[in-house]
């Protein structure tokens, strides 16, 4: 137990499990971030394959 509050007391820098634990969080909010616009991301992309399809027809704003 001394040994971790020691090592939360040190001012000498970043360690390397503080520098994993920030790049576990950017990318779990990376990751969120993908989940949440996948539907929106899918849909323009989709509307895009249309509009090149056949741009006369599509139901969708060319």
């Amino acid at each position: 137990m001394k040994n971790f509050i020691n090592m939360l007391r040190n001012k000498r820098g970043a360690s390397a499990a503080e520098y994993a634990l920030i790049l576990a969080i950017i990318g779990a909010v990376i990751a969120i971030a993908a989940l949440g616009l996948a539907d929106s991301i899918g849909s323009a992309m989709n509307d895009t394959a249309s509009c090149i399809a056949d741009p006369v027809s599509s139901n969708t704003k060319c």
